[in-house]
């Protein structure tokens, strides 16, 4: 019986073998199932944390574009002098600067990117825009402006049904206006001199406020005359002229060519620069004595509007403000030389304004960049291309831009001045004036730049190509007439 029952247990245990390897095998599948969901969950986790994470930096980049980047000027000097009017206002909160709230999450971070894609230093690529008019034609514009004029332009699009509905202050819509006026103006071709001249239309219809008012005016007459409509663009520099001096050009007044100074920092650079637009218009359309008189009467305004002892004893600011007027007095010399030349005038009193222009515009530069003048050391260590702009005025939200535009603008009338009295020299002295060949390689000493191991010459970032071959070919032209007359000079 014994062994019946031991074979009958030896029958059974591989069933039984066979159930424990069975009961094992099933008990581990709750365990690995426990370890999918626990990883399911885990990376889900992890999913989200990068999530929030992401949201958080997005929306961590915006505030701080707006509650730094953004924020209205707030130095007491710089707002005195009026640079925070026009240069600091992204339809900023007058008490917490950034953007108006009224606008709304989705158009707020618009600008945002807007502001971002405008004041990125680095130039990332170039686009292409082809002109629809015929001829055909195609532009290559820089990026950063047309990423900005994109954002710009959907944040006017998106904005306008709240302004029809008052639901957005009439100067938020305005600043956003002049905004993106102020970017297609800087793209300058194609279809954007048209569009800013559109988004000044409006900003004139919908804003009262005079500061605002006589600088749309002045942009205004110059577009007009940019574009061909030279009748409106004078009636628009004579309504500017008009409110420079607290007027209202819209009760029917007649314009007047006899200026005051005005009370107002932003009034006196307004009118200075219409009084140089307009100056260039009559000198270009053949009035060549109405241009002397106008050229001559705003010299000497300018030269009566108060200015510091020294610019090392003024603000940076004040500073600022007179190293606009000066750079504006320098434009107006160089027209009246050039009108004085077209009404045969002797050429030494076109050559004694073509230098005055220039010693004006190098000052600018030089004190815009901290460089040396010309009389404390050497030529070549003294012209600033390649220096930057001093940090102080690089740094401010108001004076960056108009710093910027005022250091581009003093370094091309200089390379200009220059090269206007070559050729006066030229015609005066003959082909191989030696007068004339410094004046040229002056010209091209400060509207180019060495680049490369060979330290070839090349145009300065900021200098128009086609005004670069003018100023080599005659620099090279003349060099060869020197070297052919001195030998030594080839050596």
């Amino acid at each position: 019986m014994f062994r019946a029952i031991t074979t009958a247990s030896s029958r059974r245990l591989p069933v039984l073998l066979r159930s424990t390897r069975l009961q094992s095998s099933t008990a581990g599948r709750p365990d690995a199932w426990l370890r999918v969901r626990r990883a399911l969950r885990y990376g889900l986790g992890g999913l989200v944390a990068v999530g929030v994470s992401a949201v958080a930096y997005y929306e961590g980049a915006h505030l701080y574009i707006e509650h730094f980047d953004m924020k209205q000027e707030d130095d007491p000097e710089a707002k005195k002098w009026q640079w925070d009017v026009l240069n600091s206002d992204w339809t900023g909160d007058p008490a917490k600067g950034g953007t108006d709230p009224a606008l709304g999450y989705r158009v707020r971070h618009i600008l945002h990117a807007a502001w971002s894609a405008y004041t990125d230093e680095i130039p990332r690529s170039s686009v292409v825009i082809e002109e629809s008019s015929q001829p055909r034609s195609l532009h290559v514009i820089d990026s950063r402006l047309q990423q900005a004029e994109y954002h710009l332009w959907n944040a006017i699009s998106l904005t306008e049904d709240k302004f029809a509905k008052n639901q957005v202050n009439p100067s938020t819509f305005v600043a956003l206006l002049l905004r993106h006026a102020a970017v297609s103006e800087q793209i300058g071709v194609g279809p954007f001199p048209r569009l800013a001249k559109e988004d000044y239309e409006r900003a004139w219809q919908y804003s009262s406020d005079p500061n605002l008012r006589q600088f749309i005016a002045w942009r205004l007459g110059d577009l007009n005359h940019r574009m061909g409509h030279d009748t409106d663009a004078v009636l628009w520099w004579d309504r500017a002229s008009q409110l420079t001096q607290g007027s209202n050009q819209d009760d029917g007044s007649r314009p007047t060519s006899i200026f005051s100074v005005p009370q107002t920092p932003l009034a006196q650079r307004v009118l200075s620069s219409v009084l140089v637009s307009k100056s260039a218009y009559l000198a270009a359309s053949g009035n060549f004595k109405d241009a002397q008189v106008l050229e001559e009467s705003a010299l000497e305004l300018l030269r009566s509007i108060p200015s510091p002892d020294s610019i090392a004893s003024a603000s940076p600011p004040q500073a600022l403000h007179s190293l606009y007027l000066l750079q504006r007095s320098s434009l107006l010399s160089m027209h009246l030389a050039e009108v004085l030349h077209a009404q045969r005038r002797p050429i030494p009193s076109s050559v004694q304004w073509l230098a005055s222009a220039a010693e004006s515009s190098e000052r600018v530069a030089r004190i815009l960049t901290g460089s040396p003048s010309h009389a404390d050391t050497e030529k070549q260590n003294t012209i600033p291309n390649n220096k930057q702009l001093l940090p102080v005025y690089a740094k401010s939200n108001s004076m960056n831009n108009p710093a910027k535009a005022l250091l581009r603008d003093a370094r091309r009338t200089t390379a200009e001045a220059w090269n206007m009295m070559g050729i006066l020299y030229e015609d005066y002295e003959g082909a191989k004036s030696h007068s004339a060949f410094e004046c040229y390689e002056r010209a091209v000493d400060w509207a180019g730049t060495a680049k490369g191991s060979d330290g070839e010459c090349q145009p300065a970032d900021d200098v128009l190509d086609s005004d670069w071959e003018i100023y080599w070919a005659n620099y090279q032209r003349l060099k060869t007439v020197q070297e052919m007359a001195n030998p030594k000079m080839s050596k």
